[in-house]
């Protein structure tokens, strides 16, 4: 069996903000266990697709940016017959944030959104409709915190002219600003729905951004065992298993609410480590058998 795990071009990496080289360990520690794993870029129109009989979605840091490109690959390689991990729907869905409608029509926590369409405009009443003096607005299609605005109605003027101009580009969602971002984002990865690690990112003094490349730092603090189960919880409602998971969201009166629910390519905290790259492991060896 010849798997591909999927990435973008190398030069491009540090433009991300991705600062080591999580997938090449993960490559080196899947190829010793017996299998027989190649990186590709996705987007490379040299390569022959058929050759593999799995795909794994790995690191593709820049699909936000061509997303319409990104998922007619995908479904070339569904074409192919090629097994798709995650699963292609699931991608798809995944890909525009207006996904986080449909976990919260479920009835579970999510940071409250409303959502603007592609050519219309950002008003005042968003403050009013979440009760809020500071909200946040960002594209349904994004990565990194791309784009992402804070707006208060001091510099309301101002923002929403920076906002309008985006509009003019892409569908925008409004969120209220969640001070207890300022505490850190949990991060909770699952492999096949199993729980196996988490990590909290904290922003710097100032910002709520908690990528690293904005300044924000990273723990890994002993997570309370009801915040892993409702965390996974999340998982249930997803129409097939995935290979990967990550679960980002705040803690609100204790309670874990989601922020975000990543599905396509989440930098999954591995950091070398033999054990949670053995979790990886016995996950891919479930879905792939």
């Amino acid at each position: 069996m010849k798997i591909t795990l999927v990435g973008f071009k190398k030069e491009d990496r540090f433009s991300v903000g991705v600062a080591n080289d999580e997938d090449t360990e993960l490559i080196n520690f899947l190829n010793n266990k017996g299998l027989n794993i190649v990186p590709t870029i996705w987007n490379d129109e040299n390569l022959n697709w058929s050759q593999f009989d799995v795909a794994i979605i790995k690191s593709p840091w820049d699909y936000h940016n061509h997303l319409h490109e990104f998922l007619n690959w995908l479904d070339h390689l569904e074409r192919l017959g090629i097994k798709v991990l995650n699963p292609v729907e699931i991608i798809k869905w995944n890909s525009d944030k207006h996904y986080l409608k449909d976990i919260a029509d479920k009835q579970l926590p999510v940071i409250a959104s409303e959502y603007l369409e592609k050519g219309s405009s950002f008003g005042k009443h968003f403050f009013e409709v979440f009760g809020a003096d500071q909200l946040v607005v960002k594209p349904c299609v994004s990565a990194g915190a791309q784009n992402t605005v804070t707006i208060n109605r001091d510099n309301f003027d101002e923002r929403s002219k920076e906002i309008n101009e985006f509009l003019k580009e892409q569908d925008y969602m409004v969120q209220p600003f969640v001070e207890e971002i300022k505490n850190g984002e949990w991060s909770f990865l699952f492999f096949n729905g199993k729980y196996s690690h988490c990590s909290l990112k904290t922003p710097k003094q100032g910002d709520f951004r908690v990528q690293h490349y904005h300044g924000g730092s990273i723990s890994y603090p002993t997570p309370d065992p009801a915040h892993i189960e409702q965390a996974g919880t999340y998982l249930k409602t997803l129409p097939q298993s995935t290979l990967y998971a990550r679960v980002d969201g705040v803690l609100i009166n204790n309670s874990f609410h989601l922020m975000e629910l990543e599905l396509i390519e989440p930098y999954l905290f591995l950091n070398g480590s033999s054990e949670l790259q053995e979790n990886y492991y016995q996950a891919l060896m479930t879905l792939i058998s």
